[in-house]
């Protein structure tokens, strides 16, 4: 039995030996892939052509319920040209949805003082019903590129609502709830960015790769 039991302890040691190696091993790729995927969705709603900086390593952490969606920091990714503010991409939540909150970011720049255009609207997850709500989903519908250019101001704000409640974007047959809620969640976020645009550029950057040395505390 003793015997046994060092051979379990030598297997045990050499697969955990192993397994850390592995981790080791593919962390930084694993990163890699991480950040170039986050890059690929950011370029989807903001466009890649406008800015010069490392948009998916600059953002800002905020929260704010009442135009967020719910009490969690939200990234807002900023996009800058010349060192100038071009553009954003804004992680919000649309917490009304048919099945439970809806998560999308949406890409935007301002044309002035009051206005802005949405360059792009992706959704990150939800939890909405297959073959319904689902078609908030670029992959199901072509539905959430109607964003796309599409202008805010004060004279249409109220447009910014699905054709059922006398708005301009359409809703989905036997599904109005979902696409409701996209559309209300966009416009919260573009009043939002209006009213806090010098706020979000100015604030302390929350994406930047953490250095050699932090991250030797975080193997600790």
């Amino acid at each position: 039995m003793a015997r046994n039991g060092i051979i379990l302890g030598v297997f045990a040691i050499v697969t955990t030996g192993l397994i850390a190696l592995t981790y080791f091993g593919t962390k930084q790729q694993i990163a890699e892939q991480q950040q170039q995927k986050l890059l690929s969705i950011l370029n989807a709603v903001v466009n890649e052509n406008s800015y010069d900086n490392q948009i998916h390593l600059d953002c800002a952490q905020i929260q704010d319920p009442k135009y967020l969606g719910d009490n969690k920091p939200h990234r807002i990714y900023r996009a800058r040209l010349e060192g100038d503010a071009a553009a954003v991409a804004i992680e919000t939540t649309a917490p009304d949805g048919y099945s439970g909150k809806i998560h999308l970011v949406v890409g935007m720049f301002s044309t002035n003082a009051e206005n802005a255009l949405v360059s792009g609207v992706r959704i990150l997850s939800h939890k909405e019903t297959p073959g319904l709500g689902d078609k908030i989903e670029l992959r199901i519908s072509d539905w959430i590129l109607d964003f796309n250019q599409q202008e805010y101001n004060q004279n249409n704000a109220h447009m910014w609502a699905v054709k059922k409640d006398g708005g301009q974007f359409d809703q989905f047959t036997g599904a109005t709830i979902t696409p409701r809620s996209v559309v209300k969640a966009v416009k919260k976020s573009i009043e939002f960015y209006l009213k806090n645009k010098e706020t979000i550029f100015k604030a302390e950057n929350a994406c930047a790769l953490p250095t050699t040395a932090e991250m030797g505390n975080l193997d600790e």
